[in-house]
């Protein structure tokens, strides 16, 4: 157990307003690109979303072969909507005390020792309680260093300015939304219930300075077994007008910086769901480019990591991944620069206690780090990473209390990674010419 969750167990409680120094706050999770579900950050490492139960228990019972293609379950950690001192309204993660041995989570610090301190935010206000003028907004039209946003658009492009990019990148809009559409559920139920379990997972984005993250929805079939008639026949319905009916993927969400344009760009599920194949297509085109020409050398360890999740799904006995997703991540900073989260001014790591001690005008940009993309040298390998994500409505034969067992490998799944397989090795072919 990590000193920073052994801290939160001592007493066993749940301590109230006056007393939340002893938690953790929770900020929203500023690369979530899909879904529907709040993510939030616990930690440099650990993200939290809110627990359901059969998705818990796939963390829970993973086999080995699998376990590879999946974040690391961290644990279980129970939220409350509070105020702080100042009466702004937070999220606070305490510890599970009916389940401590689901709170082991080792969450080492950059170099590799464990953390000896709660988690702290600096003197930053959590990003989801900024005034509606400092937040995000959407439009699809570009402006230089800014954009606006309303609630139709699905693509939004920025320009930045060039140089530093990093604190010019501001959250991921569709991360705001989930965000604030559950904080404002939980503050309408927190007159009732105010004690909500959520598991801890891996942040699989820590490690990178501007992280580009593609969501795909994978299979032909996104209702899960338990779906109500009304459920299965709108997924039906989306899976036939998008790609997931054709090639059993469809995009779900993304974010994507091209360095040599110094573009940033979002698209939305909507956006997504009205793709047509070869706007699917076009779409990766933009996500494994650097702006101007596709990058190669980011195709083949992708393509290597899904025939490899390809093999262990086909030798994998009853699973069905429902509305599961698949996440492509890679730095868009790493074709010019080492991948560290946080260096120092000097070149070596910081020290966690100094970081809480920086400088207000010492921005902290929202991909986790203070970088000038500009001024790094000496060319390095791409840090690419595909996993498995979203598994609210899997089910298996060893779930003992579903009425229906499938059999086989999931061939809807398989299918749709064949077909990105077959995509993906064709850019890789042109982008070879």
């Amino acid at each position: 157990m990590s000193p920073a969750l052994e801290a939160l167990m001592e007493g066993c409680r749940y301590p109230g307003k006056d007393d939340m120094k002893g938690g953790v706050m929770l900020e929203p999770f500023v690369h979530q690109v899909g879904g529907h579900s709040c993510v939030l950050r616990f930690g440099e490492q650990t993200i939290c979303k809110p627990l359901i139960p059969r998705e818990h228990q796939f963390y829970k019972s993973l086999p080995p072969e699998i376990r590879k293609f999946t974040p690391q379950y961290k644990g279980v950690v129970s939220v409350s909507f509070e105020e702080d001192e100042e009466g702004n309204l937070c999220l606070i993660a305490y510890p599970l005390c009916s389940d401590p041995v689901d709170l082991e989570n080792k969450e080492p610090s950059a170099d590799g020792e464990p953390k000896n301190k709660l988690v702290k935010w600096g003197k930053k206000k959590p990003s989801a309680l900024l005034p509606e003028n400092e937040r995000v907004r959407q439009s699809r039209k570009e402006e230089k260093g800014k954009s606006k946003w309303d609630d139709k658009a699905e693509v939004l492009y920025y320009s930045l300015e060039k140089g530093n990019v990093v604190p010019q990148i501001k959250h991921n809009p569709w991360s705001l939304q989930c965000h604030q559409q559950h904080l404002q559920r939980m503050k309408e139920n927190s007159k009732h219930r105010n004690q909500h379990k959520f598991i801890l997972l891996e942040n699989l984005t820590w490690r990178y300075r501007v992280p580009c993250v593609l969501d795909l929805k994978m299979g032909t079939r996104q209702h899960g077994d338990d779906a109500t008639e009304e459920k299965k026949a709108n997924q039906i319905r989306k899976c036939q007008q998008s790609t997931s009916s054709s090639i059993g993927v469809r995009l779900c969400g993304m974010q994507v910086y091209h360095n040599t344009t110094e573009q940033l760009i979002f698209m939305n599920k909507y956006h997504g769901r009205k793709l047509s194949l070869a706007g699917f297509k076009e779409a990766l085109c933009q996500f494994f480019s650097d702006g101007r020409v596709l990058r190669q050398e980011l195709l083949t360890p992708v393509l290597q990591r899904l025939r490899e999740m390809r093999a262990v799904l086909e030798a994998c006995e009853s699973y069905r991944f429902f509305s599961s997703s698949l996440l492509i991540i890679y730095d868009s900073a790493s074709s010019s620069a080492p991948s560290r989260s946080r260096p120092s001014r000097g070149g070596e790591e910081e020290d966690e206690e100094d970081d809480d001690e920086d400088d207000d005008d010492d921005e902290v940009g929202a991909y986790g780090g203070r970088h000038d993309l500009s001024s790094s040298s000496g060319l390095v390998s791409p840090m690419v990473d595909v996993r498995m994500i979203d598994f609210a409505h899997t089910t298996c034969r060893d779930y003992g209390e579903d009425s229906i067992v499938h059999e086989g490998g999931d061939s809807g799944y398989i299918f749709g990674l064949q077909n990105l397989i077959s995509i993906l090795s064709q850019l890789e072919e042109h982008s070879n010419d």
